[in-house]
């Protein structure tokens, strides 16, 4: 004899195909919703680094050229000083030298023979007539000051 197979439909014990559809999606939902906060926290803190090694380099740079500027000011303050001194080396030699009388130059010997020749053709332009005596010593006077 045959028997007869009965066929049992089970009933679901947990959630369908929508339910296991529905936990999956808001698993995966609050996947994304992580990494994309733990993504922007990660790219804030390499941000933030960032701007502090540039801070470090622009600090550093800053120190060196104020370290640059300080040495060339000590040495133009060094130059200035090593020039006054000779200078006033210069000065105390002048003081403790015995003063010279100056000497006549070649221009003030031929500018006064240059005097001595107006005088005389003054003095000959007065003598035949041309000049009066007025106008011979105001002429005199200027050449003389001359």
């Amino acid at each position: 004899m045959r028997r007869s197979r009965t066929v049992n439909v089970n009933t679901r014990r947990g959630p369908g195909l929508m339910g296991t559809m529905a936990r999956t999606a808001v698993i995966a939902g609050t996947a994304t919703a992580v990494s994309t906060k733990t993504s922007a926290a990660m790219n804030q803190s390499a941000q933030a680094k960032q701007a502090a090694q540039q801070a470090q380099v622009q600090t550093m740079v800053d120190q060196q050229l104020a370290e640059q500027q300080a040495q060339t000011e000590q040495q133009l303050l060094q130059q200035q000083l090593a020039d006054q001194q000779a200078q006033l080396q210069q000065l105390l030699a002048q003081q403790a030298a015995p003063p010279t009388a100056p000497a006549a130059t070649t221009s003030d010997a031929d500018a006064a023979s240059m005097r001595i020749m107006k005088l005389k053709e003054l003095g000959a332009l007065r003598d035949a007539g041309i000049l009066t005596e007025a106008e011979f010593e105001s002429e005199k006077a200027r050449i003389l000051a001359g």
